[in-house]
């Protein structure tokens, strides 16, 4: 039992400010509290001094000290830890932000601040896709019958016509770029500028509010991990849009290289897309007849992104394929020319083996090359009949340079398919190895610019600015006349495609570029002297030398045992088989960052392609987590 008095010493005065819209109800708030009231009786009692009927569900009280959010309302004050001298704020868990949307479009949302930005993203992304153009087993939170969000919750910033408060506008392109425009933006010109680009990504384990984001800032929504989950043109117009335009600016502003013949590639789409875009037939994305031409469209040629159609031809092979072919190669030695010689290869499960003929082939070879773990770069030049594959396979002390050069596309994309495989530890059986040929043959196709074929339009009648296609560095290559006439030149293999088609095959190109889906950091590796470059892929790590961007050594995360962060010194230590460590620091972001994104990775190599669009949220945060 206390009396009254006792009483009045354990109790202590609080101060709360309340953050609310009617600048009269602005104001601080003293309350008599004791350290036993829990959070939600001190809601209650400001509630009742504030005087004003509303519904009161979205505040919470805010600690700006300590910069944490009190959510837990059955928690006390105690075990909060918080004391006289404590700033609380009662604050709108929701707020507005900006976000600047891959096509560079600003959209203002109604955004919470206060969940983990892993939780947030996934409700802006419920927002900003409608149910006539994502997957079916979504559940819709939104008008079922146009699509379009409450008009109070997004509003678009009005720079261009096409400003109606209707998501469906994220499913269209924007027009090209000015040269202006583009010469302006931050363009990258080595590993080390590209690291600096991923300094700012959020922890997806924390709150808006406890990262310092204020309310109406405006912040870049991008699709930051590289393996995208089955893109389908019936239902993902929105994704495959803006997975486009993330693509293109990717390209436009060097951030990911390509050789001039595919930059010309990439123009030719762009100038297709952009047509068609303009053309209103094209842009009633709810017409079903359309969305079927697309779809059949697409199964004839065997389209595939991540995770396509089974090829059923494959199916029901019970033995491993093999390669067997006359093939150049070649290894880089000091001071000598680069010559060729040719061998009799054989490449069966992820192996190559070669012999100096096919004679000898049940002999011992030359010499057999394991492409587990390997990097594989084209080495093409179409319109030279240049049909190479550099191989950088890891050795204990490095990475072993091959080339082998192929005499025709053909063998070049069987050949590629199967590296390509081998190197994620998969066999030519994979039900991936047909359609990942048949995506190499066409990207050739693409690549391989007839000039007999008639040019149905001059460069003069090009009606927008060649140089908006290109990065500014390419531009000041040619002369614009010069320009304008490859890109029509090579929009000759795609000026059929449907419009979906087109952004597929741009997307598909952007994945099929050496640089696609690695993301640099500036690190220090322990026991190195010098900075190096890491770079994280979905399947793998990559060590990079600073100075000239070539890589030195590649780790599978398929062979990764565990890692952790040692939080004191931020340093991430990475086990591997066969009892390798590694050990770095992050000098150009937070080791955090690193840490999330190895994590991510990993999580999303656990969805299978026959799970529905639920997350496990919970195994996101168990794989990226490591909080202090």
């Amino acid at each position: 039992m206390l009396s009254s008095s006792d009483f009045a010493s354990a109790s202590w005065e609080l101060v709360v400010h309340v953050d609310h819209p009617n600048e009269q109800v602005q104001k601080d708030i003293k309350l008599r509290v004791s350290g036993d009231l829990h959070v939600g009786g001190v809601i209650f009692q400001l509630v009742e001094q504030i005087k004003i009927p509303q519904d009161w569900s979205d505040f919470a009280l805010w600690w700006e000290q300590k910069h944490c959010w009190l959510l837990k309302t059955h928690w006390t004050l105690d075990k909060y830890g918080v004391q006289a001298d404590a700033k609380l704020l009662f604050t709108p868990q929701h707020k507005m932000l900006r976000l600047r949307l891959p096509n560079l479009k600003t959209v203002r949302l109604r955004v919470s601040f206060s969940a983990v930005v892993f939780k947030a993203v996934s409700d802006i992304c419920r927002t900003l896709i409608s149910p006539g153009l994502y997957s079916k087993t979504m559940t819709p939170i939104y008008d079922p019958i146009n699509g379009t969000p409450a008009s109070s919750t997004m509003t678009w910033f009005t720079d261009s016509p096409l400003t109606e408060q209707n998501c469906s506008i994220l499913a269209f392109s924007q027009p090209p770029p000015l040269p202006e425009t583009l010469a302006d933006m931050y363009q990258p010109r080595s590993v080390v500028d590209k690291a600096k680009l991923n300094a700012g990504w959020l922890d997806s384990s924390r709150s808006l509010m406890e990262q310092g984001i204020q309310e109406d800032e405006q912040l870049l929504l991008r699709f930051k991990y590289y393996s995208f989950f089955d893109l389908n043109p019936k239902y993902d117009a929105v994704r495959i849009n803006q997975l486009y335009e993330q693509a293109r600016w990717a390209v436009l502003l060097e951030e990911i290289d390509c050789t001039e013949e595919e930059m010309l590639i990439f123009a030719a789409l762009q100038y297709h897309i952009s047509k068609l875009s303009l053309s209103a037939e094209t842009q009633d994305f709810t017409n079903e007849s359309e969305v079927d031409e697309v779809e059949a469209a697409l199964s004839n040629l065997e389209v595939t992104l991540e995770g396509g159609k089974a090829d059923k031809t494959l199916e029901d092979i019970t033995d491993i394929p093999k390669l067997a072919d006359n093939l150049k190669l070649f290894r880089p030695k000091k001071l000598l020319l680069k010559a060729f010689k040719q061998y009799w290869f054989v490449f069966k499960d992820t192996s190559i083996a070669y012999f100096k003929n096919q004679e000898l082939e049940q002999g011992e070879p030359v010499e057999r090359l394991n492409l587990r773990g390997c990097e594989v770069v084209p080495d093409v030049n179409v319109a030279g009949r240049k049909f190479g594959i550099k191989l950088l396979i890891p050795v204990a002390d490095g990475m072993n340079e091959v080339y082998l050069r192929c005499d025709h596309e053909n063998q070049y994309a069987r050949w590629m398919a199967a590296c390509i495989l081998a190197s994620k530890g998969k066999t030519m059986a994979d039900s991936s190895y047909q359609p990942e040929v048949l995506n190499i043959l066409s990207f050739l196709r693409m690549k391989n610019r007839n000039s007999t074929s008639p040019v149905t339009s001059s460069p003069e009648s090009m009606d927008m600015n060649p140089e908006c296609f290109v990065s500014p560095r390419c531009a000041k290559k040619h002369k614009s006349k010069q320009l304008a006439a490859r890109i029509l030149e090579a929009h000759q293999n795609v000026a059929q495609m449907p419009l979906v088609e087109a952004k597929l095959r741009f997307i598909q190109a952007w994945q099929s570029l050496p640089e696609f889906g690695l993301t640099y950091y500036l690190v220090r590796f322990k026991g190195i002297k010098k900075d190096d470059i890491l770079g994280v892929s979905y399947n793998r790590l990559i060590r990079i030398d600073a100075a000239t961007g070539i890589p030195i050594t590649t780790w599978r995360f398929a062979n990764m045992k565990q890692w952790n962060v040692n939080w004191e010194i931020r340093q991430v230590v990475i086990e591997f088989d066969q009892d390798v460590f590694i050990a770095f620091t992050c000098l150009s972001a937070d080791c955090k960052i690193v840490h999330e994104f190895i994590g991510g990775y990993i999580f999303l190599s656990t969805r299978s392609k026959d799970q529905n669009e639920t997350l496990d949220e919970d195994l996101f945060h168990k794989l990226t987590g490591g909080q202090d």
